[in-house]
């Protein structure tokens, strides 16, 4: 019998067990027999992000229906494909997928029962799916592969890379001795930075509250009083969460008063002061579908393009040598919905237009006269850089002048997203999507330079694909519009500056957008998610392995600059743990996937009939472990038939 430990229950670890299950019949000989151990302290399938046990109030940003685990006739994985539903279907047909299991509360079968295709559940109604598809997964081992699960947390991971790896378990049960070892680990959280450090202890020494980044459905809030001045650092999906709790969660509700939303307060909530570098919020996700056929994905940032990038000489910086490529195919994406799907706001046919469009480079001057002379409205033309900064150049004399505005453009955007007229928006986020899908491709080269992958890949990228693409729900939106005009919410502007005053004890907050102008608060939360950072990680596996030199972060280095990203270091094909105490060389044993590492696939989970690079992952792994471990069990059995040949 063989022998595997995935560390990590949740959706990745869930996602290659699947993976595992669709391979086993390819490259697990009849005979051979192998057991997993999962191990997650939190609940297997949900994981420590999706788990049941968290605020209602907190949803997802993606309609039901874009949501699946499974792979379809897309994925470019070389094991078989094994279609699924996606949230929305299994949602609505739960009976007919086995195994079935109605979920115990009340509250959410009530959910379920009632979810639309295109609305936004609750992060308990993924918890329900994500359940679902671990039982699923188990249904569909071989009877030669058993699991066993352990609500357990791993601590050390001991054993020679020609030998038997032992798992050490925190509850202090017997060590798990296994073959291989997998790490999907999840999202991770890491010690503060100096920043945050000095920041909390300020905040100690003038007794004020102080957040460093944080899981929005693990923070606690209880120390911010009504009414207290509390700055947020971060206008994205994590603001979001934390102002549904700090507002509807602590007692405010939302009315509709005729066509508009309305906010009435509790008396409980603080005064949320809030900016970040934009100083606008993200974009939402809009809340239709394309009004026109969709484009062929990908045309100009396909498999192609990447081998022709990778086969220039020297270094690849991301911005100038793969962005003009990127925008090119986000462009077409929008431009292919406007032609299709609204005519009559285009001057020209649009096989002329894409004739010209194939032809000519992103940032070519001509470009931008041919699209101007067919798109006449420019409103209905793409312009990245207004988009990324609305708020860049501008100035505002008073901070209730700022206010008007963000409240201006705040039900601008919510109205747009939710407006088929402008599904030209889709198209575009369709096409960024796919960019995704060859992305991995460029990075498993290991051809970008240091400062492109700090401060683009890492940086500018990771930005702006969120702010554009990440957002929150349409009706987020509408709830911030109501709460700014309650006066609960008001807006810092861009460029957010924030002190630690030592005179007055409080965190003064600046922005250029307002000249002069500054909020000092006395709470003031890091509204972003943790970034991991393997050197101060709070994994104590990680610790552990990273103390000993088993492992190491990923570190890119050029003449005059070196990244160190605080992600895991693997190999880009298979996951395979690098480990500095074998010389820098992969270790055959241990394996690792997800956010904390270096392959840089963060979600789990993905759009139907988008190739998803984490399914691709988790196939490679899979394949691999299956295969590796075939291959010792045949081995053994030479080995003993041997013996017994020689015994005789």
């Amino acid at each position: 019998m063989s022998s595997l430990a995935i560390i990590g229950a949740g959706p990745r670890g869930t996602g290659l067990l699947e993976r595992i299950a669709a391979n086993a019949a390819e490259l697990l000989p009849a005979d051979h027999r192998l057991h997993i151990h999962l191990v997650d302290p939190f609940p297997p399938g949900a994981g420590r992000i999706w788990r049941y046990e968290q605020s209602p109030l907190l949803r997802m940003n993606s309609m039901a229906e874009d949501v699946t685990m499974f792979t379809d006739h897309t994925s470019t994985v070389e094991g078989p494909v094994r279609p699924g539903p996606s949230l929305a279907e299994w949602a609505s047909r739960m009976p007919e997928f086995a195994p079935y299991q109605p979920p115990s509360d009340p509250g959410l079968r009530a959910e379920l029962g009632a979810l639309a295709a295109t609305d936004f559940p609750t992060r308990r109604a993924q918890s329900a799916y994500l359940d679902w598809v671990l039982r699923r997964a188990l249904a569909d081992l071989p009877d030669r592969i058993t699991v066993t699960v352990h609500r357990d947390t791993a601590v050390a991971l001991e054993g020679a890379p020609d030998g038997p790896q032992t798992v050490r378990l925190a509850s202090g049960a017997a060590p798990l001795t296994v073959d291989r070892v997998v790490l999907t680990l999840g999202h991770l959280g890491s010690r503060p930075d100096e920043q945050h450090t000095a920041t909390a202890e300020f905040a100690a020494r003038h007794g004020r509250f102080h957040l460093p980044p944080a899981f929005s459905s693990e923070a606690d809030l209880s120390g911010i009083a009504p009414g207290e001045q509390l700055v947020m650092r971060g206008f994205g999906l994590a603001f979001v969460d934390l102002t549904a709790l700090l507002t509807e969660g602590r007692g405010g509700r939302f009315e509709t008063q005729g066509t508009q939303l309305v906010y009435r307060p509790s008396g409980r909530e603080p005064v949320i002061h809030v900016g970040s570098r934009r100083g606008v919020p993200y974009h939402s996700k809009t809340g239709y579908r394309l009004q026109g056929p969709p484009a062929a994905l990908p045309r100009y940032f396909g498999p192609a393009a990447v081998e022709q990038l990778l086969a220039r000489p020297g270094r690849i910086e991301l911005r100038r040598d793969a962005w003009p490529l990127m925008a090119k195919e986000i462009g077409f994406g929008y431009y292919h919905e406007l032609f299709h799907a609204h005519p009559e706001r285009t001057a020209v046919r649009w096989p002329d237009f894409l004739a010209d469009y194939d032809r000519l480079d992103w940032y070519a001057p001509e470009l931008a006269t041919i699209v101007a002379g067919a798109v006449p409205d420019p409103a209905d033309r793409l312009d990245f850089e207004r988009l990324d900064r609305p708020l860049a150049g501008l100035r505002f004399d008073s901070s209730e002048e700022l206010q008007r505005h963000l409240r201006g453009y705040i039900r601008q955007d919510a109205d747009r997203r939710a407006d088929p007229a402008h599904s030209a928006d889709l198209g575009a986020f369709l096409a960024l999507l796919s960019l995704y899908g060859q992305l991995p491709r460029l990075l498993a080269a290991g051809r970008l330079s240091a400062h492109s992958t700090g401060r683009e890949l890492d940086g500018w990228w990771q930005g702006f694909f969120s702010f554009l693409a990440s957002g929150p729900p349409g009706f987020r939106l509408r709830e911030l519009l109501a709460l700014a005009e309650a006066g609960v919410v008001r807006f810092l502007g861009a460029d957010l500056t924030i002190e630690n005053d030592e005179a007055t004890g409080t965190f003064l907050a600046t922005s250029p957008s307002v000249p002069g102008h500054r909020v000092a608060a006395t709470a003031l939360i890091e509204a972003y998610l943790p970034h991991h950072a393997l050197e101060r990680t709070e994994d104590p596996l990680l610790a552990a392995l990273h103390r000993s030199g088993e492992l190491s972060e990923e570190v890119v280095a050029d003449p005059g600059h070196v990244h160190r990203s605080g992600l895991l270091a693997v190999d880009p094909e298979d996951g395979a743990v690098v480990d500095p105490s074998l010389g820098g060389a992969p270790h055959p044993r241990r394996t690792a996937l997800g956010p904390h590492t270096n392959g840089r696939s963060f979600a789990a989970f993905a759009r139907p009939r988008t190739n998803a690079p984490a399914f691709r992952q988790n196939d490679a792994t899979a394949r691999a472990l299956l295969s590796a471990l075939s291959a010792a069990f045949e081995r053994g059995d030479r080995m003993e038939a041997g013996l017994t040949t020689a015994r005789s």
